[in-house]
């Protein structure tokens, strides 16, 4: 597929927060299942239950798969700024001299 490199260079960004997003969710802990208990009155315990809702295999998968997709999308616009040639005006490349 062809696209134009200012649509390339936003998927990057899309891509890079989603894996910086899923990122930080594969390292909180949240798949761990915590439980609480004390008593409240004879006989009558409170329970608290933290149980996560994905599984870490869910998450590792949607970060492999966004974190492919940024790696060849960056790829990609690499190549073109190695690349591409642009025209400048040829004191643009001097250095300063006082």
């Amino acid at each position: 597929m062809e696209i134009k490199l200012a649509e390339a260079l936003l998927r990057r960004k899309e891509l890079q927060e989603k894996v910086d997003q899923l990122r930080t969710v594969q390292t909180n802990g949240l798949f761990e299942v915590r439980v609480t208990r004390k008593q409240v009155h004879e006989g009558i315990d409170d329970v608290l239950a933290n149980i996560p809702k994905l599984s870490i295999a869910e998450v590792t998968a949607a970060y492999d798969f966004h974190a492919k997709r940024l790696r060849r999308v960056d790829a990609s616009i690499q190549q073109a700024n190695w690349n591409t040639v642009i025209n400048i005006d040829d004191t643009d490349m001097d250095d300063y001299k006082a």
